[in-house]
């Protein structure tokens, strides 16, 4: 399964022709990683039916594009879960036990919404290889979408709001930078792929916060990341992602 976006890779990025100017430290904006997750699944999970509905039988290139960005969307949500349940929920917990009850829901739902998205996958496999079948398709992709925002309803209405009493101003726990560290240790999609997955359609300004949380590395790269994913999903949603 394809887990990659970006079709450049990140050791041919030309080199910065100038030094980036000092930028002062910043405290990192508490779960953001977590938040910025959630909507970008529920961005993606809104317009890929209208994508597959799209497709052509013989767009064989697009067929392929939505094909790969739905294999990234599912390994992107198996690490959010993966995340959540093995570091995550341990330390919820440890420091607030009230929360287990919730917390050993979300879990049993994480592996119920894991398995939905490995037959939902293999739907849209068939659909992206034979056109014909892509309305059904899409119809079960938005039945997923459903079932995803029920739970992801729960953790903001019902965790999020306790988080910011068990974990102290300031702490890296559900941040941007935590989560482009844990992606970087793991098997599955790159840092410089969810980076620029995570951060489409986020005003500039908000963005240009976000980075200013993360290492001088990632901030020298994102132009070539942010212009090189433009150019990979312009075929899929149109330019800036309309």
């Amino acid at each position: 399964m394809s887990r990659h976006l970006l079709s450049v890779g990140p050791t041919t990025i030309p080199a910065p022709r100038e030094e980036l100017p000092f930028a002062p430290a910043v405290e990192p904006l508490p779960f953001a990683g977590l938040s910025l997750v959630h909507a970008a699944v529920r961005r993606d999970l809104a317009r890929i039916p209208q994508a597959l509905r799209l497709l052509q039988p013989d767009d064989h290139e697009s067929a392929l594009a939505l094909k790969r960005h739905w294999d990234f969307v599912t390994a992107m949500v198996t690490c959010h879960h993966e995340q959540q349940d093995t570091r995550l929920w341990p330390l919820l917990r440890r420091f607030a036990p009230e929360l287990r009850l919730l917390l050993n829901w979300l879990e049993s739902d994480h592996h119920n919404l894991d398995q939905c998205f490995t037959r939902t996958t293999t739907l849209v496999g068939i659909a992206t290889r034979d056109p014909a079948s892509s309305w059904p398709v899409s119809y079960a992709v938005e039945e997923l979408a459903a079932r995803v925002e029920t739970h992801l309803r729960i953790e903001e209405r019902q965790l999020l709001p306790r988080m910011a009493g068990v974990f102290q101003p300031g702490s890296r726990i559900g941040t941007l930078p935590e989560l482009l560290d844990l992606l970087r240790l793991a098997d599955g999609p790159s840092a410089s792929d969810a980076l620029v997955w995570l951060l489409e359609g986020v005003d500039p300004v908000q963005i240009d916060r976000l980075l200013a949380d993360c290492d001088d590395e990632t901030v020298r790269h994102w132009p070539h990341w942010r212009d090189t994913y433009a150019r990979c999903t312009d075929r899929l949603w149109g330019p800036a992602g309309q």
